[in-house]
C-alpha cells in the first residue's frame, strides 16, 4: 500500500487543527458550546491572539515525541545539526531507535516541555507529575504513574506512526514506551499502540469500512504480547501476576471501547454528542474510540471530523486532535485549508517535522 501524498504533514497538521478547534470547547457542556459556537457544522478555527491560533499540550507533547525520535535518528547518522530545523530529509536510521536511545531522548524532551513557559494550557496532572519524577533521574519505571490511563498517553503518539521504515514490533514498542514513561496503566499502553496503528493504517490506504475490523484484529493479535525489550519490568512494578496478564487487561478495555464505537456508528446520528454516544475521552481508550467515531460518522470527511469532535462535551481538544490526525493521515495535507495551517501556533515546527518523514517516505 502506498502512503498518501504528504501523510505526515496531513496527520500532524490535522492533530494541531483539531487540538486548536477543541481547545475553547473543552470543559463546556453541549448547551454552552451550541450557544457560543452554533452548530458543529459551523465550527471554525478560533483566533487566540491577533492572527495566531493557540493549541494545547496535546500538540506540544506530540511535537516533543516527534522531535525526540528525529533527534535519535539524526544523532546516529552523524548530523551536525537537526534536520528538522533545515527542512531536509531524514536518514534511514530506524535501527537507531533502540529502547535506551528512545527513552533518553523522550525523557529529555518531556522534561523540556515541563519547564517550557508555554506549558500553561491546563496540562494533565499525570504528565506533570511523571515528567517531574523523570527529571529527578530514576528509572522511568519508577517515575511513571502506574494507575493512570489518561488520554495524555495517546494524544501525543501520532508521530510514531509516521516514521518510514519501522517494522510493526518496533512501532508498537515505541508507541507503548512513550506512553509508559508517564502513564503506567496497561490500557494507556494498548490504546497508544492502537492509536498509532490506526494512523498507520490510514496513511497506507486502509478503507474506512475496514478500519474498525482491522483495529479489532490487531488488538486480538496483540492481546498477550508484552514488549519486554521496551517495557522492562513495568508489569512487575504494577503488581501484575505476569506480563501477559498485565497487557491483556489493557487490550481488553480497548476492544470494549471499539465495540462501543461500532454500536454507536450503526445509528449514523451525526447530530448526537460524540461524548454521549461513545465516551468523554478523558481516558486513553475512550479518546481513541470517540475520535474514531467522529472520523467515521462523517464518512471520513477531514474538516467534518474535527468540527464534529470539537463540538463535544468531553475532552474535546484531545478527541478532535486524534480525529484530525486520522483524517490527515488518510487524505494528506491538501485537505486542510492553507489559511488554517498558516494561522497555527508551532506551524514551523510542524512543517519541519513533517518534512523529515514525508521526504523520506
Amino acid at each position: 500500500m502506498e502512503r498518501v501524498r504528504r501523510a505526515a504533514a496531513g496527520s500532524l497538521f490535522g492533530l494541531a487543527i483539531g487540538d486548536a478547534m477543541g481547545y475553547p470547547t473543552e470543559f463546556l457542556d453541549m448547551a454552552r458550546i451550541t450557544a457560543t459556537f452554533g452548530s458543529w457544522r459551523d465550527m471554525g478555527l478560533p483566533l487566540s491572539e491577533g492572527d495566531i491560533v493557540r493549541v494545547t499540550d496535546d500538540t506540544q507533547m506530540a511535537l516533543a515525541v516527534g522531535e525526540a525520535l528525529v533527534e535519535v535518528m539524526e544523532a546516529a547518522a552523524g548530523e551536525p545539526e537537526p534536520r528538522t530545523r533545515r527542512g531536509g530529509g531524514a536518514p534511514s536510521a530506524a535501527t537507531a531507535l533502540t529502547p535506551a536511545a528512545v527513552e533518553a531522548a523522550l525523557r529529555k524532551h518531556f522534561v523540556a516541555w515541563l519547564h517550557d513557559p508555554d506549558n500553561n494550557r491546563a496540562p494533565g496532572q499525570t504528565c506533570l507529575n511523571a515528567c517531574a519524577a523523570l527529571e529527578r533521574g530514576p528509572r522511568w519505571q519508577d517515575a511513571t504513574v502506574l494507575g493512570s490511563k489518561g488520554c495524555g498517553a495517546n494524544m501525543r503518539v501520532t508521530p510514531v506512526a509516521l516514521i518510514p521504515g519501522l517494522g510493526p514490533e518496533q512501532r508498537a514498542g515505541i508507541a507503548q514506551l512513550q506512553a509508559a514513561l508517564t502513564h503506567g496503566h496497561p490500557t494507556a499502553l494498548a490504546a497508544s499502540d492502537l492509536t498509532a496503528h490506526a494512523t498507520w493504517l490510514l496513511a497506507h490506504g486502509c478503507e474506512l469500512d475496514d478500519l474498525l475490523p482491522q483495529l479489532r484484529a490487531y488488538a486480538r493479535e496483540s492481546r498477550q504480547t508484552y514488549h519486554a525489550e521496551w517495557l522492562g519490568d513495568l508489569a512487575a512494578k504494577a503488581g501484575a501476576p505476569d506480563p501477559a496478564a498485565y497487557i491483556a487487561f489493557g487490550w481488553d478495555e480497548c476492544l470494549r471501547a471499539l465495540d462501543t464505537a461500532a454500536v454507536a456508528l450503526r445509528a449514523k446520528d451525526q447530530e448526537r454528542d460524540p461524548s454521549e454516544a461513545v465516551g468523554a475521552g478523558w481516558v486513553a481508550e475512550e479518546a481513541l474510540a470517540t475520535a474514531l467515531y467522529c472520523f467515521l460518522v462523517v464518512d471520513g470527511d477531514a474538516r467534518g471530523a474535527v468540527m464534529r469532535a470539537s463540538h463535544s462535551s468531553g475532552d474535546s481538544d484531545s478527541i478532535a486532535a486524534l480525529a484530525g490526525a486520522f483524517a490527515g493521515a488518510k487524505h494528506g495535507v491538501q485537505y486542510w485549508p492553507p489559511e488554517w495551517r498558516d494561522a497555527l501556533e508551532y506551524k514551523d515546527r510542524i512543517s519541519a517535522l513533517a518534512a523529515v518523514w514525508d521526504n523520506a517516505g
